[in-house]
This record gives C-alpha cells, sequence and structure tokens, in this order.
C-alpha cells in the first residue's frame, strides 16, 4: 500500500499558501524610499544639485528658465552645503499656491568651511546670504582685502580699473521668459521685417586681471553705477549680476532686496557649471507643448569664463 502522507502534506501546504494573501510590505518600502531619499539628498548637498535661473540679473549669458549645474564641492562645504527640505513651503507652493518661497531651510551661520577654497574672480556663484533663505546667482568681482569701487559703470580693484570693450549689440529673441521689459531695457524691443521681435540690447566685453572675460550689458547711467570705495573684509568677496543695471547684488542695499555690500565667502554654496536645458515659458501640464517649450541651441552651455591673455594685474 502507497503512503500517501507526504503527498497529502505537500497539498496541505500548496492550499495555505493559497490561502495566504500576497500583500505589500510596506515597512520595506518606506525604508526604500528613506533611503532614496537620503542618497538624493546627499547628493544635493556634498555633490551637486539643478538650479534654476529666475530673473534677467545675469543677462546675456543666462536667461529666465535656464536650467543649470551647480557643484557643491569646488570650494568646500559650509553651514550652507547642506540640502534640508522644508515640508510645509513646499506644501503652500504646490498645493496652496502660495507666493514663490524657498523650498529649503538654511542653517544658523557659522564660521568656516571645510576645507574650503576661496571663489576665483569670475566665477559664477550661488549664494544664500544671511539674512534671506533665497538663494543669489552672481559673479565673483572682488576678493578679500581689496578697495573696490565703481565709477561711471566701471570697476576699478585697487584703483585700476577692469578693462571693458565696447561691442555690437546683441540681438536676444523674445519669449514668454525673455519678454524684454520695458522697464528694465527701454528701447530695447524691435520688430524685425518678417515680424519676429527680438531684444536689442548693448553690451561690453569685460577682461580680468587673470585673463577671464565675459559679456556684461550697459544700459546707460543708473544709479547703482557709481558705488564705494569700500575695503572688501578678510573672508569676503563681493559680487555683481553681469545685468549690470539690473541686478541686486553687492552694490544694492538690504532694503533694496540686494546683498548689502560684501558678503562673508560661508554663504556661497557652489559653482554654476553648465546649462542643462532651457525653457521659454510655454510650457504646461500638456505634453503637446513640451517640445515647442524648450530654447534650442541652450543645452550643455558652460558658464565657466572663457580664457584670454590677461589684462594688467589689478
Amino acid at each position: 500500500m502507497t503512503d500517501q502522507a507526504p503527498v497529502k502534506a505537500a497539498e496541505g501546504l500548496r492550499d495555505k499558501a493559497k490561502k495566504k494573501p500576497a500583500g505589500t510590505d510596506w515597512w520595506a518600502e518606506v525604508k526604500s524610499i528613506f533611503w532614496l531619499l537620503l542618497a538624493v539628498l546627499g547628493f544635493h548637498s556634498f555633490v551637486a544639485k539643478p538650479f534654476y535661473i529666475p530673473s534677467e540679473s545675469m543677462m546675456p549669458g543666462m536667461l529666465v528658465g535656464d536650467r543649470l549645474v551647480v557643484t557643491k564641492y569646488a570650494y568646500g562645504w559650509s553651514y550652507v552645503s547642506p540640502t534640508i527640505p522644508n515640508p510645509a513651503a513646499i506644501f503652500r507652493s504646490l498645493v496652496l499656491r502660495g507666493p514663490p518661497e524657498a523650498w529649503g531651510i538654511t542653517l544658523p551661520f557659522m564660521n568656516g568651511r571645510v576645507w574650503g577654497k576661496m571663489p576665483e574672480r569670475g566665477d559664477i556663484v550661488i549664494a544664500t546670504p544671511r539674512h534671506s533663505n533665497e538663494d543669489y546667482i552672481k559673479r565673483v568681482i572682488g576678493l578679500p582685502g581689496e578697495l573696490l569701487e565703481v565709477r561711471d559703470g566701471v570697476v576699478l580693484i585697487n584703483g585700476t580699473p577692469i578693462r571693458q570693450e565696447t561691442l555690437a549689440p546683441v540681438r536676444m529673441p523674445v519669449d514668454r521668459n525673455s519678454p524684454c521689459d520695458p522697464r528694465q531695457f527701454p528701447g530695447a524691443l524691435q520688430i524685425d521685417p518678417d515680424g519676429t521681435s527680438v531684444c536689442v540690447l548693448p553690451v561690453k566685453r569685460e577682461i580680468l586681471s587673470n585673463g577671464r572675460t565675459y559679456l556684461i550689458i550697459d544700459m546707460g547711467a543708473r544709479e547703482i553705477d557709481w558705488y564705494g570705495p569700500v575695503r572688501i573684509p578678510e573672508g569676503h568677496v563681493f559680487l555683481m549680476g553681469d545685468n549690470r543695471d539690473n541686478s541686486a547684488d553687492s552694490r544694492v542695499s538690504l532694503e533694496m532686496q540686494g546683498l548689502g555690500g560684501p558678503i562673508p565667502w560661508e554663504t556661497i554654496g557652489g559653482r554654476a557649471e553648465f546649462i542643462t536645458f532651457s525653457l521659454n515659458g510655454t510650457t504646461t501640464l500638456n505634453p503637446g507643448t513640451w517640445l515647442s517649450g524648450f530654447r534650442s541651441g541652450r543645452a550643455g552651455t558652460s558658464l565657466r569664463p572663457e580664457q584670454t591673455e590677461a589684462a594688467p594685474a589689478q
């Protein structure tokens, strides 16, 4: 007589497996999400993070709608380096559609940097000033110990003017993110014979003492064309926007939403490296608008200054 006990035992185990519901291991899912979020925040804090250009202050090199990469390790790390999300701010922005605000929390000011390195003149940096939780993107113009002055739009370092060359005006396409606002660029909007709108902007090439060069916009006489002289304290840098007449930078007071003079190097969070892609402001939730919303020719553009023959020592 055949022994049926092993067969019945196997059938019993199979029946139990059928009766046991195949549920989701929620605790394992939570742990996976936690570690993924921690890895993303760690990369954001110590390696690199994306950045969005919100204003015209760095035109003509950068436009509203540009997305770029900022390296966090270029100058070492400071109290502004960690990326700490603010859930309340994210909820207010995404769900309540409140006014724009920073999605992160900035730690209290702390002196010094880990493996700190002073930025080079001409670098484009991201800074979170002590009076604000918002990131500013500007160019490093003055370094610690230098005497800086602006006379009629010309920057002087220790009494020596930074060399400027006037170039032919640039013709920039007009779109929703770059509308050629007449309040910033009076008389710059032009209509070509084919009906295309362009923003014709007067530009100059600035050549630094280290041979670095870039373009600036100079719309003519403005109040902030005159500044200083000021001695930049040790451990501080002086930042300026490339759109010199429309930039809330170190020349502009805190009351006017500027940086209020030289800023501590601890407030610098990283160096801008290159543009990943750029949007013209026409994209919506409709996928049909996504392709037409990209600006062509901007992806991969380096944000490091060009190098040329060094200007006279400053």
